[in-house]
């Protein structure tokens, strides 16, 4: 079986698994108020469920197979490809998780935009710097004031 056979078998497990404990384990959980809700917390992932089994059932039984191309990756030649981007880049976000209570959502984010655009080759600092602060800012205020979810914007030292 090919190599995309095997995740997509891989997925679909951990779609039926997520799947059922959406359809079955989460809404036997629910206050009686919510119950009348038109939309329970469940909703959004029985939907992600569904998707996901019929992306992997579409993947499994080959339906979506044409014939080769010519730029298709190539697995014998990994190493011509970008992978220490790509694993720089999962280094930073496991570092950006870290980080995120000790120097706080602005500082975290700025730095994980500015590194991770860095690694993935921005030189103009003079875009990457502003577009960075910028983008953690809005984000930060968006999801503080306008969705009332507090982040701690700052580090902890400073009182954040």
């Amino acid at each position: 079986m090919a190599l995309d056979r095997w995740i997509a078998l891989i997925l679909l497990g951990i779609c039926l698994t997520y799947g059922y404990t959406a359809w079955f384990t989460m809404d036997g959980s629910l206050a009686p108020f919510m119950k009348r809700n038109p939309i329970w917390p469940s909703t959004f992932p029985k939907v992600l469920s569904v998707l996901g089994i019929i992306a992997s059932l579409i993947i499994l039984l080959g339906l979506e197979k044409s014939e080769t191309k010519v730029g298709e990756i190539d697995y014998r030649r990994l190493g011509d490809y970008h992978l220490g981007q790509a694993v720089l880049l999962l280094a930073l976000m496991v570092a950006y998780a870290l980080c995120l209570r000790p120097l706080g959502f602005l500082g975290s984010t700025g730095a994980f935009l500015i590194l991770g655009s860095f690694i993935l080759g921005e030189r103009k600092w003079h875009v990457m710097v502003p577009v960075s602060v910028l983008t953690a800012v809005v984000v930060w205020y968006l999801v503080q004031q306008v969705l009332g979810i507090y982040m701690r914007p700052l580090p902890g030292v400073i009182g954040g």
